[in-house]
C-alpha cells in the first residue's frame, strides 16, 4: 500500500512515516499543499493523509483542488482543528475521513486501511504487468497463474516495482518507500531483499523481470536493460 503524507511539521511527518513503514506501507512525504498536489496527481496512491494547517496552500484548498481535478484517491484529513464545523467542512469539500491531533498511530493505521479497502470496492484491487499479478486486498502474488509466497516487505517492494514498470528505481527510492529514516544506506539489506525476491519471482521462468542496472538501481521489465 502506498501513502502520501502531506504534513509541514517535519518531526510529526517523520514519526508518522516511520510507524507506517514498520507496517510495510510505502510513504511519500510532502511538506506543503503545492508539493502534495503535484505528487498526488503524478503517482498512484492508495490513501492521502492531508494536514489542514499548511504553509501557502492549506489543506482545505489542496483537498478542494484535488477533487475538482477529478482525483478519486481517498483523503484523510489530519488536523488539530476539532470543531464540528471544521469536520463538516472537510467532508463537504471531498475528504473521506477526519482525524484530530493528537492521535494514536494505531487508529491512523486502522483508518488508512479502512479507506483503502473501501476504495478497492470502486476500482480493481489488483496490479498486473508482464504476467505478474499482485492482489492488494489479499496480499497475494502470482506469475502466470503460479502462486508466489512473499513476506510483507517483499510484497511492498514488488508493489513498488509494479508501480514503476520500465523505469529504473534507485536504492534511495526503495529505502524511502520501504524503510524508516534510520536505514543505513551503506548496508546490503536492499540487495538481500532483491536477491530473495528474484528467487521467488524469476526462478523457473525463462524471462527475468528484475534487473540490476549497475550504478543506477533496479529495473522491473520483461526486457534486459
Amino acid at each position: 500500500m502506498r501513502i502520501l503524507l502531506i504534513e509541514d511539521n517535519s518531526r510529526v511527518a517523520e514519526a508518522v512515516a516511520k510507524n507506517l513503514k514498520t507496517e510495510s506501507l510505502a510513504v511519500d512525504l510532502a511538506p506543503d499543499g503545492e508539493t502534495g498536489e503535484y505528487l498526488a496527481n503524478t503517482n498512484d496512491y492508495d490513501v492521502i493523509v492531508l494536514d489542514i494547517m499548511l504553509p501557502g496552500r492549506d489543506g482545505w484548498q489542496t483537498c478542494e483542488r484535488l477533487r475538482r481535478g477529478g482525483l478519486l484517491t481517498p483523503i484523510l484529513m489530519l488536523t488539530a482543528l476539532d470543531e464540528v464545523e471544521d469536520r463538516v467542512r472537510g467532508l463537504e469539500i471531498g475528504a473521506d475521513d477526519y482525524l484530530t491531533k493528537p492521535f494514536h498511530i494505531k487508529e491512523l493505521l486502522a483508518r488508512i486501511r479502512s479507506l483503502a479497502r473501501r476504495h478497492t470496492d470502486v476500482r480493481s484491487s489488483t496490479i498486473e504487468k508482464y504476467g505478474l499479478t499482485l492482489d492488494l486486498s489479499t496480499h497475494k502474488a502470482s506469475r502466470n497463474n503460479r502462486d508466489i509466497t512473499l513476506t510483507a516487505k517483499e510484497f511492498a517492494l514488488l508493489e513498488l516495482f509494479l508501480h514503476n514498470p520500465g523505469r529504473i528505481v534507485t536504492r534511495a527510492e526503495i529505502s524511502e518507500h520501504l524503510w524508516d529514516m534510520n536505514f543505513d544506506p551503506k548496508s546490503n539489506v536492499i540487495e538481500s531483499f532483491i536477491r530473495y525476491l528474484r528467487k521467488k519471482v524469476d526462478r523457473d521462468f525463462d524471462t527475468p523481470l528484475i534487473h540490476t542496472v549497475r550504478g543506477s538501481g533496479y529495473l522491473f521489465s520483461d526486457e534486459a536493460p
